[in-house]
């Protein structure tokens, strides 16, 4: 597959791209300096001959940053309205397959969750997060594959976090959320929680949609 790739530098696109071009796949990553996420013409421009879109753009803060709507706006843009474009970039252009990581912990706390669980209050920061979503399932309903990865917290390579912090309930290692995106590729539309085994938030719908399972 010819796929374009957002936020190919940062943590996500650091493990995926490997494993992509390992598989076979043409990767055009393209910089914020070449690919202006929030200009509907030059995104369009560059969906010509693209089989598949992961948008793994995102600017995220600090935990001292966490309570900070404000601190958020650039990631907020990146999630909503980067994500609209993309969209109606790809759909316009006939691409097949849309993949938008987003985030595990819009289930409400404390309890065992699946993608079934109601979604309740999400925190300011978190509600970008689900417009992105929302964003996936309006290309899935044309037709085509959308695929939503709700993904624990990362550690690992990149992520400024050596250790999982199991209290969340809910954890990922970076380089099994680059293989988790790989497989993707090939996973039915729709939603689907990514984290390690045994946490809280159950990751069983994705192993048995995409053979995936954690290693690390």
């Amino acid at each position: 597959m010819r796929l374009l790739v957002t936020g190919g530098t940062g943590v996500l696109g650091r493990a995926f791209r490997p494993l992509a071009e390992a598989a076979g796949h043409k990767v055009l990553a393209p910089s914020r300096a070449d690919l202006d996420l929030f200009d509907p013409a030059a995104v369009g421009g560059a969906m010509p001959g693209i089989d598949g879109v992961l948008h793994l753009a995102t600017r995220i803060q600090p935990l001292d940053k966490m309570g900070q709507p404000a601190a958020w706006t650039g990631n907020d843009r990146l999630r909503a309205e980067a994500s609209a474009i993309l969209v109606d970039a790809a759909l316009a252009a006939g691409v097949g397959t849309f993949i938008q990581p987003a985030i595990a912990f819009v289930y409400p706390a404390g309890q065992p969750a699946t993608e079934d669980t109601p979604i309740g209050d999400v925190p300011v920061i978190m509600r970008s997060a689900l417009a992105a979503e929302r964003q996936a399932a309006r290309f899935a309903a044309a037709g085509r594959r959308g695929v939503v990865l709700r993904l624990g917290l990362l550690d690992g390579p990149g992520t400024g976090h050596d250790q999982p912090s199991p209290a969340l309930g809910a954890t990922l290692h970076s380089l099994d959320a680059g293989r988790a995106l790989l497989a993707a590729l090939a996973a039915p539309s729709g939603i689907y929680n990514v984290c390690r085994d045994g946490e809280r938030i159950s990751n069983q719908r994705f192993g048995a949609a995409a053979g995936w399972h954690p290693v690390h």
